[in-house]
Order: structure tokens, then sequence, then C-alpha cells
């Protein structure tokens, strides 16, 4: 069975949001914006979108 992955795009800037938020987009591997990663579909990787939510487009849910 094939791992299921989403695609995960930076749309907002890091700058002026706190360290933690800063620090979950580097955990996703997008610290430059409109930079995409294939990354797999886990629950912790899930926790993390949800956390930047607001900062991230994801597709392939």
């Amino acid at each position: 069975m094939a791992k299921k992955t989403l695609k995960v795009t930076q749309i907002g800037s890091p700058i002026r949001r706190k360290a933690d938020q800063r620090a979950t987009l580097i955990g996703l591997g997008l610290n430059k914006m409109h930079r995409t990663r294939e990354l797999e579909d886990t629950p912790s990787v899930r926790g993390m979108i949800r956390k930047v939510s607001h900062m991230v487009k994801v597709e392939g849910e």
C-alpha cells in the first residue's frame, strides 16, 4: 500500500509571528516563501500544519 503524501506550500511570511510558529515552519521544511514540500500524511505532520494553517496551503487531502 502506498503511503499518502501532502503537498504543503508556504504562502505567508513568518515575520512578526511567534517563535514557535517560525520553528514549526522550519520543522516542515518551509523557511522561505512559496517553497513546497511533499510530506508524509501522519498525525504529527497534520498537527504541525494545523498550527500554521494560516501561513500554508495544503493539497492532496
